[in-house]
């Protein structure tokens, strides 16, 4: 989804919401075989989610862990405070999407802010303190509030858009909310 394209054509102010994607995740992460046990063909489901990834031109890989995202949405919210949010989110999203890695560790996260040429030291600091956690807090809230379920999720005039589509669902969505 290309939110800047959307934001210039529709003149939108977007509103990142933190959604609780499975906050019982251990530290460690979680095979998704045991998350998901007896509920879904992982591997089907996975299918799927890269064809339409690569349909909308978006990197993704498929995994078979799944980790814990509290602590990169809790830096997250300080990243947006530094004017670098759009790039960590990106980043996050790398990191867990494409490369499989454990966002739930403070050292990940703290490799991806280096790269962003933030202070890695503060933003360790920032997890242990956990600096940010009433405003992620407030995020989960307004998130089931909203009805939100899964990820990601456009709302927009009161109506919801659950999953990755196309540009054109998008602009179809906004144009006829």
């Amino acid at each position: 989804m290309r939110i800047e394209q959307l934001r210039q054509e529709f003149e939108l102010d977007v509103r990142w919401t933190l959604f609780p994607l499975h906050p019982d995740t251990p530290q460690e992460g979680m095979r998704l075989a045991d998350l998901f046990a007896g509920q879904m063909d992982i591997d089907a489901v996975l299918a799927r989610l890269c064809r339409v990834a690569s349909e909308i031109g978006l990197p993704f890989s498929a995994r078979t862990h799944t980790y814990n995202s509290r602590n990169a949405q809790e830096l997250g919210k300080w990243a947006d405070e530094a004017g670098q949010g759009e790039a960590f989110h990106q980043a996050v999203y790398r990191a867990y999407f494409v490369d499989g890695e454990n966002i739930a560790q403070p050292e990940v996260l703290a490799a991806i802010v280096d790269k962003l040429e933030l202070d890695s030291g503060k933003a360790l600091q920032i997890l242990q303190d956990h600096q940010y956690a009433e405003a992620v807090n407030a995020d989960w809230q307004r998130a089931g509030e909203l009805g939100v379920t899964a990820v990601p999720t456009i709302v927009f005039a009161d109506k919801k858009l659950v999953g990755f589509q196309p540009y054109e669902s998008f602009r179809t969505f906004i144009l006829n909310g």
